[in-house]
């Protein structure tokens, strides 16, 4: 291992092979299609202040790992808004609010989500009603009412403050703008998707014609993976292995995954990575989850604070890296994969392998960064 940094003894919590795995550009394409995928990045990229994020090469970390290339799609400046999640609220508030001045839009949120929905709104001059629960921190709430958002706090988790803008945007008839599905909820979940999917176009245009072989996608309720997916079926012509990362705390993916269908998973206690402790796959997500992905990995919070820093201060790469810690498990899940012999040698990672990691935020919530990166 590099001397700059041992990461010897990392290891992953739970490791599984998806037996129904069958990646289908077909089926994938038939849930997420072409032309949603395509009409996202048309508007998106039309966007005052838009412009590809990096794709860096985490060199120091590929050498020390003895792997070819790993590559980390940087979100930490998607329009100034921090995460990958700028690219999927707003976007939705665009098309389902269709130049309509009257509409009220409201959402329940872990942070970044709300973020991108308070800012879509402001941009079109509409209200907008963000739910928080408790566990959300109050710099979050802070930079949602920056954008205009009026920010109702709910007592207890995230579900909670979900089922209570359910109930009031219906009392108000208010529109939700909400990144997961259910059974009569569809239309908007896929919108976020479809805006998510800019990122593996710009990936796929900065690849230069070279080939991942493989990639590891966090999860919470599944928007960003499957979405992802959705643009590895659209836009690259080889398939990668797919893997799947989740807090151990919170593994709904892999949960459901080992029973082949969705099953709601019990959080004894929230994950230090917020935006990823779900407790259950939105559906649009889960039917491209469900086969497409090859294996699920799960991580422990122990490793956050140290691969934050390590990123910061050009551990893995020869750029600082500001990474906040839903942007933590795809690099602590590989460390921890290469430091298994079986699963190294399951997953085929060795000298030739292309890695794609997504830091999928910076220090959107500046107070924990600094804590994690302090500690």
């Amino acid at each position: 291992m590099s001397s700059e940094f041992d990461v010897s003894n990392w290891k992953f919590s739970n490791f599984l092979e998806n037996k129904n795995n069958d990646f289908s550009r077909e089926n994938i394409l038939n849930i997420l299609s072409e032309s949603e995928i395509d009409e996202a990045y048309k508007t998106i990229s039309k966007w005052k202040n838009y412009s590809p994020t990096p794709l860096i090469s985490l060199n120091k970390l590929s050498e020390s790992l003895k792997l070819n290339k790993i590559l980390y799609k940087d979100e930490s400046k998607r329009f100034n808004l921090k995460s990958f999640k700028a690219l999927g609220g707003a976007y939705a508030v665009e098309k389902i609010t269709k130049g309509n001045k009257d509409i009220v839009i409201s959402t329940a949120t872990a942070g970044n989500h709300g973020r991108s929905v308070a800012w879509g709104s402001k941009k079109l001059g509409l209200k907008c009603k963000i739910f928080i629960s408790q566990y959300v921190s109050e710099f979050r709430a802070k930079v949602m009412r920056s954008f205009g958002a009026e920010v109702i706090r709910v007592k207890g988790n995230y579900d909670n403050s979900l089922k209570e803008c359910i109930k009031q945007s219906k009392e108000n008839n208010w529109q939700i703008v909400q990144d997961v599905a259910w059974q009569d909820y569809k239309l908007v979940p896929k919108l976020t998707m479809a805006g998510y999917s800019v990122m593996m176009k710009e990936i796929s245009e900065q690849l230069n014609n070279q080939k991942i072989s493989h990639v590891i996608l966090q999860a919470g309720v599944g928007g960003m993976a499957a979405a992802m997916i959705a643009g590895i079926a659209r836009y690259l012509n080889h398939v990668p292995k797919i893997i799947v990362v989740e807090p151990e705390s919170a593994a709904c993916v892999l949960e459901s995954i080992k029973v082949n269908k969705i099953k709601k998973i019990f959080i004894e206690k929230e994950s230090v990575m917020g935006g990823m402790s779900c407790d259950e796959v939105s559906l649009i997500p889960w039917k491209i989850l469900q086969k497409a992905v090859s294996h699920c990995v799960t991580v422990s919070d122990k490793y956050v604070a140290n691969t934050i820093k390590f990123l910061a201060k050009s551990k893995f790469s020869n750029e600082k890296i500001i990474g906040g810690e839903c942007s933590t498990p795809g690099i602590s899940s590989l460390i921890g994969l290469c430091n298994d012999t079986d699963t190294r040698k399951k997953l085929n990672l060795y000298e030739n392998s292309k890695i794609l990691l997504f830091g999928c935020e910076g220090d959107a919530d500046e107070e924990l960064y600094r804590k994690l990166l302090n500690s």
